[in-house]
């Protein structure tokens, strides 16, 4: 269960590391619709390369001056999109933080289990060795009074 765990839990620190991307990517172009509307008349262009979006050799700007730059900014989708976006990335967050909690505890209990089993085979054997000085003890003891009668 340990490794299967810690298995599991790298695989939620991809899925962490991967919804990180998307919060970054929305966030800055939430900046860039913000700035565009307090500064007017400023062109603030969002290079897609510099994401992996497209490919390097392809030129591809979203700038503040188009239309449908102004339409995605002034949408509900924009803003609702960023914030699932960002509960993802909370609940990603939130299943390695408990992954984490789990393999320690899970550690721990292995840890205490083995201290028990050997805590155990220690009484068993001290439990012999009692055993044995006691049938040893009785029977001087018997052959004792053997010899006095």
């Amino acid at each position: 269960f340990i490794m299967l765990t810690y298995i599991f839990m790298l695989a939620w620190l991809g899925v962490t590391a991967f919804t990180s991307l998307p919060v970054y990517t929305y966030f800055n172009l939430w900046t860039i619709c913000r700035n565009a509307t307090v500064v007017d008349g400023a062109n603030l262009c969002l290079d897609l390369r510099q994401y992996g979006i497209v490919t390097i050799g392809e030129e591809k700007k979203v700038c503040t001056s188009s239309e449908s730059f102004i339409k995605m900014c002034d949408s509900n989708e924009l803003n609702m999109t960023f914030h699932l976006f960002i509960v993802a990335l909370a609940g990603a967050g939130a299943a390695v933080i408990a992954m984490v909690h789990y393999l320690m505890v899970l550690s721990a209990n292995w840890a205490y289990v083995k201290d028990a089993c050997r805590m155990q085979k220690y009484e068993d054997i001290k439990s012999k060795e009692e055993q044995e000085l006691h049938d040893i003890h009785s029977t001087r003891s018997k052959e004792r009074l053997n010899a006095y009668t």
